[in-house]
């Protein structure tokens, strides 16, 4: 067998490992329980693609990041090295292909969406693989107390069940000493084995900008720093606004945020990775498995909800380990609106349990049913219903949802879907089309099966290859046959759902207890504090506050944040002293003048003009008469 420093450098060409790697690939090798605790671009992905290609079977990763699962299997495929992925919006023939795949076809890498490990065809295609071990990616989404918890990663526990002699490899970034534990208790370990890198990041800048004119501040910051930029808002509407402000101002910019479709998202990526795009504005959906190390800064807008979650953007700066900068531009507003995130995050219980009654009655469930019953979901037409606020209501069925009520899944993807709707022995006997339509409807006819019974789902990209017509002549053909009812065309959309997981409750039953809410409110108000204090800290370094908040203690500043910059500026060195002092001996030589006038005409800060003053009138070299100052003889 190869050893890991072999595999390194043949596929990736790197000579020796970032400290940290080895000790868990080695962990990994020895089939221990491991959890990696390492910062955003301390190159997590080598700690289980190395030991992936030096152990037999395919090794599974769990990660709810679609981008990074193509980002990371075309990478890998570039290298030579078999990797697949299963993620929503793939069809049950796509999926089927990538399991035989790790069955028979010697892939070492399988990356999956923690949704889909409770499908039947996955379970059966297990029991026929060889798996290696098994890799739990963002592994804090399983722990309640972290500040991203996902109920769909309570499933890996299944996983492990299913195959109980692959070790596990936990990896995440970002984790409080509680969540730590946690993550070992819900995922099984056999053994407490943790590996932690440092959340010291020493080319990194953390820096506070205070400033009522934020737009001003950020065209200031991105004229200042050269480079590749990432700017986070809260809203999506803010995103297309502030990409507009920067482009009309010279700087090359582009949005992005959870609402575009995938093939929008997939084109803004690759332009900003490529450097077509300079900055991209974006809400958090944006850079979670976005490989891409040579980022100079990221700016906050917006103030986010916890130091997890500003430690996790910030990190995506500087991954090349040159110089860079994470700056908050703050107003005090933000510190009144991240406190409203608090009543807005946890309605009222009373308030949650009506949102559970009327989401009963506006699907027309009655008490007793509803079992596994799956809706498409418009949050702003429900809330319209019944005059609800958005914001809260969509918070309250995240409670219901940790309640065990419901699951209310916002990124649900449908595909594209086709069915004719003319008899077919007249469907047969159409003639009357040009050639392309003509084309695609043969094309549509020898690709898919069972079309006049029901519908069907369908994938543009194989019509438009099987074709050779545009994106935008097999859409319009689609449409147009809809419109003459000779098919009904349905096109793949990004809509939520939700699925009702009990039979519905009389109301005065519902029950939403301590650890779906009281507990979490509790948790997430000291988050929120906790972001509050680094925001408005003045004098305490900024890498200390993070620092102590992930328990590592430091006793030495960074001297690169903006208040140790300040305090360096704050102190009168030596040789600071000196210069001021012949600089006001000089213009006090010849005539007096008074400490105003002295302050105009020195180009020193005013408070260490006033010090060097003091010192030499109580060590009687300056003289003070009629409020002007001269030398004495």
């Amino acid at each position: 067998m190869p050893t890991a420093h072999q595999i390194l450098k043949q596929y990736w060409g790197y000579d020796d490992f970032r400290p940290l790697q080895l000790d868990i690939i080695n962990s990994i090798l020895s089939g221990k329980d491991t959890l990696g605790l390492m910062p955003t671009g301390g190159g997590k992905s080598l700690t289980f693609q190395v030991p992936a290609m030096m152990m037999e079977g395919v090794c599974i990763v769990v990660t709810p990041l679609i981008a990074l699962m193509k980002d990371q299997k075309d990478n890998l495929r570039s290298k030579g090295i078999k990797a697949t992925a299963i993620y929503s919006g793939m069809t049950k023939q796509e999926i089927m292909v990538a399991l035989e795949n790790c069955i028979y076809g010697d892939y070492k890498l399988l990356y999956v969406s923690p949704e889909r490990l409770s499908s039947d065809l996955f379970k059966a295609k297990l029991n026929a693989m060889k798996v290696s071990f098994i890799v739990v990616d963002e592994a804090h989404c399983i722990s309640q107390w972290g500040y991203d918890f996902r109920p769909s990663y309570l499933k890996i526990t299944d996983l492990r069940e299913l195959v109980p002699d692959a070790a596990v490899l936990a990896l995440t970034a970002t984790a409080t000493k509680d969540v730590v534990d946690d993550i070992q208790n819900k995922l099984g370990f056999s053994k407490k084995n943790l590996f932690k890198k440092s959340f010291n990041r020493s080319n990194l800048a953390y820096v506070v900008r205070k400033s009522e004119n934020k737009t001003k501040e950020l065209l200031h910051i991105l004229n200042k720093i050269d480079g590749c930029a990432i700017v986070y808002v809260r809203s999506r509407k803010k995103c297309a606004e502030i990409s507009d402000f920067l482009n009309q101002n010279g700087i090359n910019s582009d949005f992005y945020h959870a609402g575009l479709h995938h093939k929008q998202k997939e084109q803004k990526q690759e332009e900003w990775k490529s450097d077509k795009t300079r900055v991209i504005v974006s809400t958090n959906a944006f850079g979670m498995g976005i490989d891409k190390p040579d980022v100079r800064v990221v700016v906050h807008l917006d103030l986010p909800n916890s130091p997890e979650e500003y430690f996790q953007e910030a990190g995506r700066a500087g991954r090349d380990e040159k110089k860079s900068y994470a700056v908050i531009i703050y107003s005090p507003t933000d510190k009144v609106k991240l406190q409203k995130r608090i009543t807005d995050t946890f309605p009222e219980k009373e308030f949650v349990k009506r949102i559970y009654n009327s989401l009963g009655s506006f699907y027309q469930i009655a008490v007793g049913a509803g079992f596994d019953a799956v809706f498409d979901f418009d949050l702003f037409k429900f809330c319209t219903a019944y005059r609800y606020p958005l914001i809260p209501t969509h918070n309250a069925l995240k409670i219901l949802q940790q309640a065990g009520y419901i699951v209310y899944d916002e990124n649900a993807e449908s595909l594209s879907r086709l069915m004719v709707t003319l008899p077919r022995d007249e469907f047969y006997k159409l003639k009357e089309f040009d050639a392309k339509t003509t084309k695609l409807i043969n094309v549509i006819l020898r690709s898919y099966t069972g079309l006049f019974a029901d519908y069907v789902f369908i994938r543009e990209e194989v019509l438009i290859q099987r074709t050779g017509l545009t994106r935008q002549e097999v859409y319009d053909r689609l449409i147009m046959l809809t419109r003459v009812k000779i098919i009904h065309y349905i096109p793949e959309k990004k809509v939520p759902i939700i699925i009702f997981t009990q039979s519905r409750e009389d109301p005065d039953y519902v029950s939403i207890g301590k650890e779906a809410y009281e507990n979490r409110k509790t948790r997430f108000t000291n988050r929120v504090n906790g972001m509050i204090e680094y925001a408005t800290s003045e004098d305490v370094c900024r890498n200390r506050i993070l620092l102590d908040y992930f328990g590592e203690k430091s006793y030495t500043h960074c001297g690169c944040c903006d208040v140790c910059v300040g305090n360096k500026e704050k102190m009168l060195t030596p040789a600071l002293f000196k210069e001021i002092e012949e600089n006001i001996h000089t213009i006090l030589s010849s005539s007096s003048l008074e400490k105003d006038e002295i302050i105009d005409k020195l180009n020193f800060s005013e408070h260490h003009i006033i010090e060097v003053i003091r010192f030499l009138i109580d060590e009687g070299f300056l003289r003070l008469e009629n409020g002007k100052y001269r030398y004495k003889n």
